[in-house]
């Protein structure tokens, strides 16, 4: 038997079997020779490990499920539950080595920890964790929101971790007076791997804002909030419990004994491998979409949604819809962020999946989600007056403080399977439209914005209406499928492997990405015109959640 290649030339099935088998071999020796690189990094809903080889391409793999819970009204994970995660993540990585090299991991070259962003850990100088983690989710900092945005004329989203912390010091909570260190979820992580209390610049963007010049916190607003620590009479400044800030690639500490046995509790990892500073899943996404350089975006959609643009030029003002953050290597970065996004769908689905199974119907979960994604190409541009607010939880960006999942119609609407599935696959990005479209307005230019996560799992669909709904062409990488764990492991391959002077830009577009191949939709005039439509009545709609939200408890 022999495989014909498009110039006509050929090799038999054997010579294919030996070329893999010699690859499978030269990844062998490089993972037993400790020069593979990982990247764990905590999502919303799963925990990943992915190492990856020479050319950067992932080797292997492992990871583990787990779902925030609302206690007290609160957004929140155990920390228990995280390194419980990590460690199943790290062991099914492993088995997936065994299997697949017949050789055990025992040795990094680089590794690097990331994680959803913002939150709220505070911690003593005992390192006791002082209350539960408060994570991006929650929508209970709005005051302190305000206070902060107009204190420094700068947008303070309320999942940003200042604002929990003020938000605490204005609800005079008696933890606050015993903090020594607050820090995010990959900073806690680092953390106790390293011993170090650091964070990537990205991820401390969301922290607090940045100076992008000098590559730190501002100054002048963290003497402005200094000033608010020290009348309230708090003992501690800001610059005391605020991790240290670093750019990509720059030194962060290494894996201690401690640290390899929190990971590996069998032993077999050995310590001393060097950590890239831990950055959050805004970074990991731009790393893994080679979206740092300016005028270009990304747009990761999975449980929540944000799209990330780098910017030329600074905005013409402050928007509350929109924040300022950085990429791993400061560069200021203008960010919309919405908390809901897939979840609605994925509740949609369920249910159709209940009434296949009602119905002896043989109708597997992807089999729905390939239908409704499909047939969400098929539907009215604008949905034909069927309209669903898919918020489960509260929405900044659209005024919400919580969400009530509602899907609504005008008598006329045309209800049928198409128009329903675009509802909810347009639904999941309108909030994010919404903010998208003031950059539209201030004429921002974007020269590429490439998506990742689970909304473009379907070929094509969450790609093609999501051009529409921003008026701006979205790639889709093949590399992007790994998400935030692979950037992650790509920012670990940077800290060790770079060559002086070396930018992170220019690593990712020559020794990354070079022959990286991706596809490309240019949105359509007509739907995004349907699209326009649809979010003119989606904001229509928010009255009505707004009233369900305050009667439907």
């Amino acid at each position: 038997m022999k495989i014909k290649y498009h110039d006509n030339s050929s090799f038999s099935l054997i010579q294919f079997f030996r070329l893999m088998k010699g690859v499978t071999k030269m990844i062998r020796q490089y993972i037993m020779d400790g020069k593979a690189s990982l990247g764990i990094e905590l999502g919303s809903t799963r925990i990943k490990a992915v190492l990856i080889g020479e050319d950067h391409a992932p080797i292997a793999s492992g990871d583990y499920t787990w779902e925030n819970r609302l206690v007290n009204g609160v957004w929140t994970y155990r920390l228990q539950d995280a390194w419980d995660g990590i460690r199943e993540a790290y062991a099914n990585l492993k088995q997936d080595i065994q299997a697949k090299y017949g050789v055990k991991l025992s040795r990094l070259a680089a590794m690097g920890i990331s994680a959803m962003m913002h939150g709220y850990l505070p911690f003593d100088k005992n390192g006791r964790q002082l209350c539960e983690f408060r994570t991006w989710r929650n929508t209970m900092t709005g005051a302190a929101a305000e206070e902060l945005t107009a204190l420094f004329d700068f947008n303070i989203p309320q999942r940003w971790s200042i604002a929990h912390l003020y938000q605490a010091m204005l609800n005079g909570e008696a933890h606050v007076k015993d903090m020594d260190h607050l820090t995010t979820l990959a900073g806690y992580i680092h953390w106790q791997l390293t011993g170090k209390k650091v964070l990537g610049i990205g991820e401390a963007s969301g922290m607090f804002p940045i100076d992008s010049e000098k590559g730190c916190f501002d100054e002048k607003m963290m003497a402005a909030f200094a000033g608010k620590v020290k009348a309230m009479g708090y003992s501690w400044t800001p610059e005391e419990v605020l991790p240290a800030v670093l750019n990509a690639g720059e030194e962060a500490g290494f894996l201690t004994a401690e640290g390899a046995s929190l990971l590996d509790p069998t032993g077999e990892l050995q310590s001393g491998c060097p950590l890239c500073p831990p950055e959050g899943d805004a970074g990991t996404g731009m790393t893994a979409t080679n979206a740092v350089a300016i005028r270009t975006g990304n747009v990761s959609a999975g449980t929540s949604v944000f799209a990330m643009v780098v910017l030329e030029k600074p905005l013409s003002r402050v928007y509350p819809e929109i924040d300022m953050v950085t990429t791993p290597t400061g560069k200021p970065v203008a960010m919309v962020h919405c908390n809901n996004c897939t979840s609605d769908i994925n509740a949609w689905a369920g249910m159709l999946k209940g009434f296949c199974d009602a119905a002896k119907l043989p109708v597997s979960m992807g089999d729905i989600y390939t239908a409704i994604f499909q047939a969400a190409l098929k539907g009215e541009k604008d949905c034909g007056g069927v309209v669903n607010v898919a918020l489960l939880s509260g929405e900044p960006v659209v005024g919400l403080a919580e969400g009530r999942p509602m899907i609504v119609r005008t008598p006329e609407a045309k209800l049928t399977f198409e128009n329903f599935s675009r509802s909810i696959v347009a639904g999941a990005v309108t909030s994010l439209k919404v903010g998208m479209d003031i950059l539209y307005r201030e004429n921002v230019q974007i020269d590429s914005l490439l998506g990742h996560g689970g909304y473009f799992k379907t070929p094509g669909a969450g790609q093609q209406i999501l051009a529409d709904a921003l008026k701006t062409p979205v790639s889709v990488m093949e590399t992007a499928g790994e998400g935030g764990p692979w950037g992650m492991a790509v920012l670990a391959a940077y800290r060790v492997n770079r060559e002086e002077n070396e930018s992170l830009e220019e690593y990712l577009t020559n020794k990354v990405f070079a022959s990286a191949q991706a596809t490309t939709l240019k949105p359509d005039t007509a739907s995004a015109a349907g699209l326009d439509e649809y979010t003119a009545l989606f904001v229509k709609a928010l009255i009505a959640e707004k009233e369900a939200v305050l009667h439907l408890k």
